[in-house]
C-alpha cells in the first residue's frame, strides 16, 4: 500500500463526516445556495466537528459562495487547500483566484540546527528518528543530540535509533543539564560540518512554566555554541489530541517562536480538520505529517495532496 493510500485511509473517519453530513456534493455551488441551503447548514456543521474551526468555517463557506461554474466538492476542495497555506500566501492566491501550486521546498530547513519540541506522548523522539531517516535517504549528514535527559530511557531511546540508522547521537545523563547536551550537540555539528542536527527536547516538567523556561535556555545555548542557530524550531502535534493540542502549541509560540509544526497519528482520527486552525492560528506551515508507525509514514506535508486524499480524488490505486 502506497502511503497516499495510507493517508486516505487515515482520514478516511473525517472523510466518513463530510460526505455523509454534507449531501450533494456534486451540485453546481449557485444551485446549492440557491436551492439546498440545508446542504450548506450540514456542511458547516461538518466542518467545526471535524475540529477546523468557526472562523476558518465561515471564510470556507464563503469562499466556496463565490466559486462561480464549480460543483460543491471542488470548490470545498480548492477552499481547504487555501486554508491549509499561512496567511500570507492565503491572501495572494485568493487575490489571484487559484488555489496555490505547492512546493515542497518549505521542508528544507533554513539553517543546520532544528530543534524539535512537544508535550511527551506525541511521537517526538520516533519522529525525530523518521526525519533523520528521511534527510539521510536525501543525501544530507545528520547528527542527534538527546536532549531529554528528564524522561527515563529518553536518550537510550534516541540512542537506539542512532544505532541502526548509523547517526551520531550526543547524549547526556539522565536527569541532567538539557542545555548542556543542546550546547554538546550543536558545538559538535559545527565543528564536522554535519548538515543537520536534530535536537531532542523535554515535554515535561513539573510545571510548565519551568518547562517553557528550559526550552529558551536550550534555544539561546544553542545560538551560543552555532551562531544563529537553531534556524528551524519545528512542534510535534498529535492530531487525535484536537483543540487542546492546539491550545498546547500556542503556550510552545509564546515561549520559542516556531518555523513548523509536524502532525502526528492522522490515521484514525475524526479530528483531521485540526490542520487548518494550526496553521491558521499559529501562522506557521505544517512541514510533515504521519499516518503510522514506520519510517516512511511521516511525509512532507503537501495542501493539495493532503485535501485530494481527504475526498478520496486521484489517489492512485495500490
Amino acid at each position: 500500500m502506497s502511503w497516499l493510500e495510507r493517508l486516505r485511509d487515515g482520514l478516511s473517519k473525517t472523510r466518513k463526516q463530510i460526505n455523509e453530513t454534507a449531501g450533494f456534493l456534486g451540485n453546481d455551488v449557485r444551485d446549492v445556495f440557491t436551492n439546498r441551503l440545508e446542504t450548506i447548514e450540514d456542511l458547516e456543521y461538518a466542518l467545526i466537528a471535524a475540529d477546523v474551526g468557526r472562523a476558518a468555517t465561515e471564510e470556507i463557506l464563503e469562499d466556496v459562495r463565490s466559486s462561480e461554474g464549480k460543483n460543491l466538492q471542488q470548490a470545498l476542495m480548492d477552499a481547504l487547500v487555501l486554508q491549509l497555506e499561512p496567511d500570507a500566501r492565503r491572501a495572494e492566491f485568493r487575490k489571484l483566484g487559484f488555489a496555490p501550486d505547492v512546493s515542497r521546498s518549505r521542508i528544507d530547513p533554513k539553517g543546520h540546527v532544528v530543534m524539535v519540541i512537544g508535550v511527551n506522548g506525541v511521537g517526538k523522539t520516533t519522529t525525530i528518528a523518521k526525519l533523520g531517516q528521511y534527510y539521510m535517504t536525501r543525501g544530507k549528514s545528520v547528527m542527534f543530540a538527546a536532549g531529554d535527559t528528564f524522561r527515563a530511557a529518553a536518550g537510550a531511546q534516541l540512542g537506539v535509533w542512532g544505532d541502526r540508522l548509523g547517526i551520531p547521537v550526543v547524549q547526556g545523563i539522565d536527569g541532567g543539564d538539557p542545555a548542556a547536551v543542546a550546547f554538546d550537540g550543536a558545538s559538535a555539528r559545527a565543528a564536522r560540518g554535519t548538515d543537520l542536527l536534530f535536537v531532542d527536547t523535554a515535554g515535561r516538567l513539573h510545571n510548565k512554566h519551568n518547562l517553557m523556561e528550559e526550552l529558551k535556555k536550550v534555544r539561546r545555548v544553542i545560538d551560543k555554541a552555532d551562531p544563529g542557530e537553531p534556524a528551524e524550531v519545528w512542534l510535534v502535534l498529535d492530531a487525535v489530541t484536537g483543540q487542546n493540542g492546539l491550545q498546547q502549541a500556542k503556550k510552545f509560540h509564546e515561549a520559542t517562536p516556531l518555523t513548523g509544526v509536524i502532525v502526528t497519528k492522522l490515521d484514525g482520527t475524526a479530528k483531521g480538520g485540526i490542520l487548518i486552525p494550526i496553521v491558521r492560528e499559529l501562522g506557521v506551515p505544517i512541514k510533515f505529517i504521519g499516518v503510522g508507525e514506520q519510517a516512511g509514514d511521516l511525509q512532507p506535508f503537501d495542501s493539495q495532496e493532503f485535501v485530494r486524499a481527504l475526498f478520496d480524488v486521484d489517489i492512485p490505486k495500490a
